[in-house]
C-alpha cells in the first residue's frame, strides 16, 4: 500500500466511525438553522460522519444548532461547504469539559411511558403499544399545529415533524421522534 492509498484509508477510518464528542471533535457554527440543516445534508451525502447538536451557550453566536466533526476532516469539510456555498462563522475545536452540554437527547422512564426531550421539545409515548401520547414544550407557533398531527398516532405512522413543520421546535420534535421511534423498536 502506498502512502496516498495509507492516507485515505486512515480518513476513511474516521468517517466510518460515529461521532463521539472527544478531543478531536470542532464544532462548525451557523447563523441559522437553515443552514446548520443544508450543511448536515450535503456532509451526510458526502459521506461524513458527523452530529447536529445544541451549542454550549458560550459558543452561541448565531443559531441554536451546531455541526460536531472530527478535526482531521476539517479542511475537507470546510471545502465541500465552501463548494456548496454554505455559509458558516467558523469551525472551532470542542473543549472536552463542554461536550456533556452538546447532547440534544435526553431520555426519561415515567412508568408505561417514556419521554424523550430534544432542547425544548418533549415527546411521550407509551412504552407497550408506540402510541405518542403528548407533545410538550418549545414556543413556536407551529407547535399546535405539529400536537394535532402527531398525539395518540404510533411512532411508526407518524408523520416526520421536519416536514410538516417551519420552525426550530418542529426540528428539535423531529429529533425526538427518530430516537423514540429508536427506543421503540430496541423494545
Amino acid at each position: 500500500m502506498d502512502r496516498k492509498d495509507s492516507k485515505i484509508g486512515f480518513l476513511n477510518s474516521f468517517k466510518r466511525r460515529k461521532n463521539k464528542l472527544s478531543e478531536r471533535s470542532g464544532l462548525v457554527l451557523f447563523m441559522d438553522v437553515q443552514k446548520a440543516l443544508k450543511a448536515e445534508k450535503i456532509l451526510k451525502n458526502a459521506g461524513y460522519e458527523i452530529k447536529l447538536v445544541a451549542p454550549p451557550p458560550e459558543l452561541r453566536e448565531g443559531c441554536d444548532l451546531v455541526i460536531a466533526i472530527n478535526l482531521v476532516e476539517k479542511p475537507g469539510i470546510e471545502r465541500r461547504l465552501d463548494k456548496k456555498k454554505v455559509k458558516y462563522i467558523e469551525v472551532i475545536p470542542l473543549k472536552i469539559d463542554t461536550s456533556n452540554l452538546l447532547e440534544v437527547v435526553k431520555i426519561k422512564y415515567f412508568g408505561n411511558n417514556i419521554m424523550v426531550k430534544a432542547g425544548n421539545m418533549k415527546l411521550a409515548f407509551n412504552k407497550n403499544n408506540g402510541i405518542i401520547v403528548n407533545i410538550s414544550g418549545g414556543g413556536c407557533p407551529d407547535i399546535p399545529y405539529l400536537y394535532s398531527k402527531l398525539i395518540n398516532k404510533l411512532l411508526e405512522e407518524a408523520p416526520r415533524p421536519k416536514n410538516i413543520g417551519f420552525t426550530l421546535c418542529a426540528l428539535m420534535l423531529d429529533i425526538t421522534l427518530n430516537e423514540s421511534l429508536t427506543l421503540w423498536r430496541k423494545g
